[in-house]
């Protein structure tokens, strides 16, 4: 009798893990990727020789759930150079079919800045620069959302007197 009743726990631990299985896989569906867009650009205080900039990234979630994140970084090339980057362990959530923006301070380098305006030096006003971001957002246990989005931002013309 006890090998039976023990032969009847163990069918039921089995279908359990069966049914706990086919939960976790359906929650591994195919999602859609996050658009993510560089919304804006604001300087803050910099230390010494770099330059420091608030970059706001607009995330957008085209799925019907929502996505938690805990943490983003990112890298900034502007015509084909890496020029600065960042990290922030900003947390939050995207709701499934919404919005948010976030925030992440970034760094430029010394060297970087030098490299730049030695490689813009012969851009005309009105001439457009490539820029491409890279990054990741920090994910729950289902891994890290890697991002990229490029364009080309117009060179300033001087101000007029």
């Amino acid at each position: 009798m006890p090998s039976r009743s023990l032969s009847r726990i163990s069918r039921v631990l089995i279908s359990a893990l069966l049914l706990a299985t086919l939960a976790a896989c359906a929650n591994l569906a195919p999602r859609d990727p996050l658009k993510i867009d560089l919304a804006g650009l604001e300087p803050l205080a910099g230390q010494g020789l770099e330059v420091r900039f608030k970059v706001k990234l607009r995330v957008q979630n085209p799925n019907d759930t929502s996505i938690d994140f805990h943490g983003v970084a990112l890298e900034l090339d502007i015509n084909g150079q890496p020029l600065a980057s960042g990290v922030s362990d900003q947390r939050g959530k995207v709701a499934g079919f919404g919005e948010t923006l976030i925030e992440v301070p970034v760094t430029i380098s010394a060297f970087s800045a030098l490299r730049q305006t030695w490689g813009l030096a012969g851009y005309q006003p009105g001439q457009g620069v490539p820029y491409v971001i890279r990054g990741k957002l920090g994910g729950s246990m289902l891994g890290s959302a890697r991002f990229s989005d490029s364009g080309v931002l117009d060179w300033p013309a001087p101000a007029q007197r």
